[in-house]
Order: structure tokens, then sequence, then C-alpha cells
């Protein structure tokens, strides 16, 4: 495949808090309190402010009303008198606590016929109603002063515990009978060696008498390597899933924290929950964050990674085979581990993830089609075989691609048409017809994606053709679809050798067709020169250098970064030369082919530029009209 124009499910603790949120939660807490007692400043300030102030009236003023007939209604509370008067006013008056409302006006002249014209109402002021209204003006800022701290000094509290808690473990526990998250080996389709090597530790879970009576001790680590994508941490809940045991899940990297023992404190608390819920499997996702090679020279002694690591190894080492805990992990860094991890009595059974071959890659689709509704048409075989290399998640990713792309178009079933777009989309990204190319532009490209499908059709090892675009997709401006003719492990020198002719033969045509290049063919020109190293140092397919592997030493690393060469300037210079005439033999190679082929390099590109995409179907018409046979292809693709 060659791109133009390409640019360089679980329970979570609720108890657990996340890390930087306790200052921020402080200071919402502080302002919520600074908010809340402003409110009630402003309520109160309201309230007062309304309150209608009531006049008062000495007691001879109102003896001489009373006198007048001036009066309806004394209201006697204690000290308090309340005076409605005939005309609707209402006043207020003291009077003193001993004497009798009637004995003071008698005093001040007020005859007994007068004052009976008056009603006096005596009101008893007691009871807790009278105190709270007496005391509440003094109560209420004090309260308000009291809850305002002990709300600070709560926050504070919390924060201080967090603290304490830093240490903690903070894995996600996935119970066994929670039906939803359960996941078994059913689930997972392929990696048939790795299932059969895992359901060992399951019968060992199930029945760990069975081992212990003939004296045979399970592994107490096992560590599942494989590419990013191939089912690493579904196999490993599968294992708990079909164990029916709890699951501890956590990264490498929620070890690691800026204060030192910190990592190795929480490893401690993990192991310990773990052994409180025996049998149970601990599972350390990426455990290459804190599990490199020790030694490189950084960090001084107190190395925060080196002493998660070492309690690690500690703790591994301290189990006893009745325990029931087993240690799973996953990386798909294997050379850079510690090599104490890998020994016996620790992670010392390792099982290999490949990526999935064509019967797997059709299992995996059928597993993801479960809840999705599928058209008559869709046809799992031809899927499986157009996605080699594909990995698990890929092969997910594909599938709901394939019912995003239905529904998009107003569709209830997912028809084979849009699996088989899902697969270019997956692979190369979306599609971007607003990418409009100049008519010189759109030229440059037909030719240039026409040089590589010719090549690759011409060469005797090169991959078949089954798409040529010059729309643009993802970061390419046009690309190229080969497919191998069937999934293998192993590829030849001469394999390699028209590999990167094809690769070339964009750079190859631009400059025959328009006598110049652009900036199109880098992609192409990293890709071909990456491939041509990697025969030279890695794979001894040089003839000049020999069977010898240069390499760089990547744990022998130098201060202030990079790593040191095994290998003298003179070699240096050799392996550059050697990968140099490699690369310029596959442009000799894409120039000979393209020019003893001019006439279908033309009427590829012509059709390029009118229809822009050519399937497999079109495409070989194409080149078979013009004297190429096409190769044993893989079931067609019909055209768009």
């Amino acid at each position: 495949m060659n791109f133009f124009g390409q640019n360089n499910k679980e329970n979570k603790d609720p108890k657990k808090v996340k890390d930087g949120k306790e200052g921020s939660s402080f200071s919402k807490n502080i302002a919520g309190m600074v908010l809340i007692f402003m409110v009630i400043t402003a309520l109160y300030l309201v309230v007062s402010g309304n309150v209608k102030e009531t006049p008062q009236v000495s007691i001879s003023d109102l003896a001489k009303s009373v006198q007048n007939g001036e009066v309806k209604n004394i209201d006697v509370a204690g000290e308090s008198l309340t005076i409605s008067y005939i005309n609707g006013d209402t006043k207020e008056a003291k009077k003193e606590v001993e004497a009798s409302l009637s004995q003071t006006l008698f005093n001040y002249g007020v005859k007994p016929e007068q004052l009976a014209k008056t009603n006096i109402e005596v009101k008893n002021e007691s009871g807790f109603g009278y105190w709270l209204l007496n005391i509440l003006p003094f109560a209420l800022p004090i309260l308000i002063i009291i809850f305002f701290f002990w709300y600070l000094s709560r926050s504070v509290k919390g924060a201080g515990m967090q603290a304490f808690s830093f240490g903690q473990s903070k894995a996600r526990i996935t119970d066994p009978n929670d039906k939803n998250n359960k996941v078994t080996f059913k689930d997972v389709a392929g990696n048939k060696e790795a299932k059969q090597e895992l359901s060992e530790i399951v019968d060992f879970l199930k029945n760990p008498k069975k081992f212990l009576d003939i004296g045979a001790r399970i592994p107490k680590g096992v560590m599942l390597n494989g590419a990013p994508g191939t089912g690493k941490t579904l196999l490993a809940r599968a294992v708990a899933g079909e164990a029916g045991v709890p699951f501890f899940h956590l990264s490498g990297s929620e070890f690691v924290e800026m204060f030192v023992g910190v990592g190795a404190s929480r490893v401690r608390d993990l192991f310990k929950m773990a052994k409180k819920a025996a049998p149970a499997i601990i599972f350390v996702d990426e455990i290459d964050a804190v599990g490199r090679v020790r030694g490189g020279g950084f960090g001084g002694g107190n190395d925060e990674r080196e002493q998660t690591l070492n309690q690690i190894l500690v703790e591994m080492d301290g189990f006893e085979p009745n325990e029931k805990v087993i240690v799973m992990a996953a990386t798909n860094r294997p050379d850079v581990l510690d090599p104490a991890l890998l020994r016996p009595g620790r992670f010392d059974r390792r099982v290999m993830l490949d990526l999935p071959d064509r019967a797997d890659r059709e299992e995996i689709l059928k597993i993801h089609a479960i809840k999705k509704p599928l058209a008559e048409d869709v046809n799992f075989t031809v899927i499986a075989e157009r996605t080699p290399g594909f990995s698990g998640a890929d092969l997910y990713s594909l599938m709901n691609e394939g019912a995003i792309l239905a529904a998009r178009e107003a569709r209830k079933k997912v028809f084979q048409f849009d699996l088989i777009r899902a697969i270019e989309k997956v692979m190369l990204g979306p599609e971007r017809k607003s990418h409009l190319l100049s008519k010189k532009e759109k030229e440059i490209t037909a030719y240039h994606e026409a040089g590589h499908a010719l090549v690759a059709s011409v060469l005797p090892y090169a991959d078949p053709v089954h798409k040529v675009s010059i729309v643009a997709r993802g970061s390419a401006g046009g690309y190229t679809l080969k497919l191998p003719l069937e999934d293998r492990k192993l590829q030849s020198r001469k394999e390699f050798i028209d590999d990167i002719a094809m690769s070339m033969g964009g750079y190859v045509a631009e400059k025959m067709i328009f006598g110049d290049i652009t900036t199109g063919p880098s992609s192409d020109l990293q890709g071909a020169t990456r491939l041509a190293r990697a025969m030279v140092t890695r794979w001894g397919m040089s003839d000049l250098v020999g069977p010898v592997v240069f390499t760089e030493d990547v744990g022998n690393q130098k201060w202030g970064g990079g790593s040191e060469k095994d290998y003298s300037e003179e070699v240096a210079s050799r392996i550059d030369s050697e990968v140099k005439r490699i690369v310029t033999d596959g442009i000799k190679s894409a120039e000979k082919v393209l020019t003893d082929h001019r006439k279908a390099l033309d009427a590829i590109a012509n059709a390029l530029i009118d229809v822009e995409t050519l399937e497999q179907v079109d495409y070989e018409k194409i080149i078979i009209a013009n004297g190429i046979l096409p190769k044993k292809n893989l079931p067609a693709m019909p055209s768009a």
C-alpha cells in the first residue's frame, strides 16, 4: 500500500479520588461558603430594611388619648404596649414592669369609666417562641460563623485524609458476579494456543488441590506478549471470567508518582487487597512502564520507578501456592523488561499473542457482528481475506465503522459494501472529497498512483493490486491498495526488493512524465529507505555487508538521550552505501517496467483522471487490454 502526499470495561472504586483535584475542590468549598455568607447577609439586609418603624408615644400622651376617647385597643405584652387608635394609627409605648397598665393610667388621671371604653388585652410572653425571638438576633450570626469554620475545617480534613490515602492502590475491581462485565473464552476468537496455556491457570484457580496433591506449582506470573490490539487485556479478563474470581486491573503507569515511595506503597496495598480476595487475579497492563531494565544511570539511588519494580519483585517472591493469587501482565515491549521480572518464580510463563490469521479473523468478525443486523450479502470470508495484518482491535473498528456508514445512509442493515468501505477507512482514514486538486496536481497524482500500480502488477514478487484511487483519504492524497495472495509469516529478499521498486514507482513516474519531482513521494522514500536499512542491518540480506546484525544498544543509553551503536563508523558508512544501492536498484527496476509499458501507464492515469477510483475489476480490464496478465487475486471487489 502506498500513499501520495502523506505527511511525516470495568468497575471503578468510588472511594478513589482523581489525582490533582484536592486543591481545586478545597478552593471551590471556600468560594461556596463565601457565596452562601453573602446571600444570607443580603437577605438579612433586605428583610431588615423592609421593617416598618412604629411611632413611640409616652404614657402621659397615652393617658390623654384614653381620656379623649381616641384609643380603640391596647395590647399589653410585658412592658411593651401596642396601641390601636380609632383613626387607624398604631403606636407603641413602654410602661413600668412592676405596675399594671390600669394603675399606671389611673395615676395619670384616667378615670375608670374612661378606661372602660378602651379594650385592653394582656398577652403573656413566655415559652420557646418568646426566647427564640429574643435570642435569635444574637445567636444567628454566631451560628453562621461557627458553620463557616466547621465547613472549612471539614474540607481541610478531607484533603488531609486524601493525602494519607495517596499510597493506596488504584486498581479497578471486576466482580465475578457482574454479568455485564463478565468475559469468557467464548468472547475471545483465535489465539488457540494462548487460550490453551491459560486454561491451566483457570483450572488451578478452580481446583488447586489437584495440582498441590501431586506436588505441582502453578506459575505465579503470566506475561502476555503481543502487538497492540491483539487482545491481551481481553484474554486476561476471560481468564478471570472463566475462573469466576475477582479481577484487579490497573496500568503500570498508575504505580509511578513524583513522590518517592508512593509506587511501592501502592504495590503493597494492591497485593494486600488481592490476598484478602483470594483466589484472585492481578492484571498489570503495560508493565513496561515500571518494569524496564534497571541501571540506566538516571534518577539516582531513589528512582521511584526502580523502587516500584523492586517492590513488585519482592511481593511476587512472597507468594505461597495456597494463596491462589495469579499475577498477569501485558506488554508489547518484552525486549525492555528487566531480567529479574522474567526469571523462574516470577513471570516465568510467557504467552505470545500473534496477529490473527484468516480463519481467526473470520471468527473475530462474527463475534463483533453479534448485535449488528447484517444483510444477506455479507460474506465474512471475503472480508477476512481482505484484512491481512489486522488485529482484533482493527476488526472491531472495521465492524463499527461499517455500522456507522449504514446508519449514516439511513439503512437498517449493514451490507457487504459498507464493510468493504470500512476496511479502507480503518487502514487509511476517511475520504476527503473536499480536498480538491488543480488540473495539474490531479494529473501528477494520477501518474504517481498509476506508476505504483503498474510496477506492482508487472514485478513477479509484488502483491496484487486491488484498488487505485486519487481521492484523498486520511493524510494521503491518493493511494494504491495491494494485498498479498495469502497470509504469510515469512518474507523473502526478492519480495522486499520488488516492494521497494513498487514504492518508488510513483517517484519514477513523476520524473519520467513531467521531468520533475514533487513532495508527493516523500512517504514512499521514507518507507523504501527504512525497509532497505532493515534488510541490511536486521535481516542480513546484503551481500556486501554480509549476514551480520547491526543494531543500536537501547539498554546502554547515553547521557542526554540517544543510544550507542555496536559498530564502527566505517561499518556505518558501508551500511549507508548499501541502503542507497538497494533503493537505487529499485528505482532502476521501476524505470524499466514503466518504460516497457508506457501505454499501460498512460491508460491507467487517464482512467484515474476521468473516474478518480479504479476498483480491481476495472483496473484488470485496463492492464489486460495492454498485454499484462493479472496475478491470481483474491475474490474480486465489486465496482462502486
